[in-house]
């Protein structure tokens, strides 16, 4: 699949060789102390869990970048199902580098993946229906590129990548400001002092905030913590005037009764806060 916006050379380059650096620093003395310059092995990537996989472009890239010379033949492709026993790619070149770079990718494919797979499985859920599945800034810090590509990789929808790509509104912004009102019209002279091309959202808790965010003229409403009645009532006030969203400890079971209120987005932070990792690994080939 394509990759998404944020996934460019210069951001993998930079999250690659960070992670690198903090595990390897002055040598794999494992793998050195061991294992001669020169030889020559092959290692297979293992399924060990029923998943949708992720993470396996990733990979490539990972050791492409640690050694140019390493050659991986894929089986299947990010976004694919796959099965126990299933053998997603092998890799084959130096026993060093595939050594040293091993942990690194199985780190990445594992947590991906189970996102991936946690994305497929909740998303499944709205088929049939106009309602998006959204993920949210609840990622881990350094591992967002990583984590947010698995749920674009599993078929959820990307929510804001950071701060710097929407204007967002949260309560505190709210409290903090004192009203929507203000904290809108603030925000929109902000965007057109700094000549910016920002998108605004704003959260409401209530009918009333709701019917503020509409006045205000934004570009998405979040209702936040509303039960399906009255995220009901809140997507029939906005009457197509903006996008809405639904947040707030939203479960698998309920999302079927919530796309039901005609919500454009269903956002959740349990897909990347609360995924489990799936179990793969890294095995010689004999």
């Amino acid at each position: 699949m394509k990759k998404p916006s944020y996934v460019t050379d210069k951001a993998l380059k930079t999250f690659i060789k960070s992670a690198l650096e903090e595990d390897i620093q002055d040598g794999d003395h494992s793998t050195l102390s061991t294992i001669p310059k020169d030889l020559k092995q092959s290692a297979k990537l293992l399924v060990k869990q029923n998943c949708i996989i992720a993470g396996v472009e990733l990979a490539e890239i990972i050791f492409k970048t640690f050694d140019k010379n390493l050659k991986i033949e894929t089986f299947i492709k990010d976004g694919e199902a796959a099965k126990v026993g299933d053998i997603a790619f092998i890799v084959t070149g130096s026993a060093q580098s595939i050594l040293s770079t091993e942990r690194f990718v199985l780190n990445c494919m594992q947590r991906m993946s189970g996102i991936a797979t946690l994305t497929h499985d909740w998303d499944s859920r709205l088929v049939g229906t106009k309602t998006k599945l959204l993920d949210t800034r609840k990622t881990t810090p350094n591992f967002r590129i990583c984590e947010k590509w698995a749920v674009a990789i599993g078929g959820g929808t990307n929510h804001r990548y950071g701060l710097y790509d929407m204007i967002m509104l949260k309560d505190n912004h709210i409290d903090y400001n004192g009203s929507i009102t203000n904290a809108v019209k603030m925000a929109k002279d902000y965007v057109k002092k700094n000549k910016k091309k920002l998108k605004i959202e704003v959260e409401t808790r209530n009918l009333e905030e709701v019917q503020e965010a509409i006045k205000a003229k934004v570009d998405r409403i979040m209702l936040d913590n509303m039960d399906v009645k009255t995220m009901k009532q809140a997507v029939e006030m906005i009457n197509g005037a903006c996008e809405s969203e639904a947040s707030g400890g939203i479960t698998r079971d309920e999302l079927k009764d919530i796309a039901s209120t005609g919500v454009t987005y269903i956002s959740v932070g349990a897909l990347t806060h609360s995924a489990e990792n799936i179990d793969l690994s890294l095995k010689a080939v004999k």
